[in-house]
């Protein structure tokens, strides 16, 4: 929360989680720290970001920046949504992950409240459901998409991961938090990336499961995901 609130071009930020009785903790963590909270359905997110951004009132715009993000970049939030709203009109869906090129766990997705409900009414499939986005972007027809990629010309997507899922990612996270932090809490991306060169035990760390994202599980389901851009673990 503390990253996603460095952006500047951040509006409202709020942890959208869960009704479940295991998220009350978080939920009072959150309120005691001044955090909108909403909570919906535990394996509808679709539903559940929709049923946020009408809890939040007038809005036209929904950025979902994914809670297993805890190292993400507020200058790739931001250019991200400098790119939407700088052609604010001409699309319904922009993010940097279709294709990703970002290291994983900087993923930022942006979708008009318009299209967010039309997602929200049509998307049967529980993948839709489940993932919130997939509705945009296997139906390039339905909407109009934009994508923006690592300015550094790089992809990453696949040989660094600064997401969490694993035990290996908390430790890899833990230690670069440990290395990074105390000296600069606003350190981004490129601060990232010198640390694992200067200490590749680090990237070591989880390095094995570079390129493990959910995809995995629904090749045959995704129209728009290759082999390519994911694997197992």
């Amino acid at each position: 929360v503390e990253r996603v609130q460095q952006a500047r071009r951040a509006g409202r930020v709020a942890v959208i989680s869960t009704d479940e009785p295991s998220d009350d903790a978080l939920a009072a963590l959150c309120e005691a720290h001044g955090i909108a909270v909403f909570r919906g359905s535990a394996l509808d997110l679709l539903d559940r970001h929709y049923q946020a951004a009408r809890h939040f009132g007038e809005i036209e715009a929904v950025v979902k920046i994914p809670s297993d993000c805890p190292l993400i970049d507020p200058a790739v939030i931001d250019r991200v949504l400098g790119f939407f709203e700088e052609t604010a009109g001409q699309y319904d869906f922009v993010s940097n992950l279709h294709p990703a090129t970002y290291p994983d766990g900087n993923d930022v997705e942006v979708m008009t409240l318009a299209a967010l409900e039309t997602a929200w009414r049509a998307a049967q499939r529980p993948l839709e459901r489940e993932h919130t986005t997939p509705f945009f972007w296997e139906n390039p027809e339905r909407f109009r998409l934009a994508n923006v990629a690592w300015e550094t010309g790089l992809d990453y997507s696949m040989s660094h991961r600064f997401t969490i899922d694993y035990p290996a990612d908390y430790e890899f996270i833990k230690a670069v938090y440990e290395a990074l932090y105390p000296a600069n809490p606003h350190f981004g991306l490129a601060d990232i990336l010198t640390l694992l060169k200067q200490r590749p035990d680090i990237y070591a760390l989880n390095a094995s499961l570079a390129g493990v994202n959910w995809y995995r599980n629904h090749l045959d389901e995704l129209k728009t995901v290759s082999t390519e851009q994911t694997k197992h673990v």
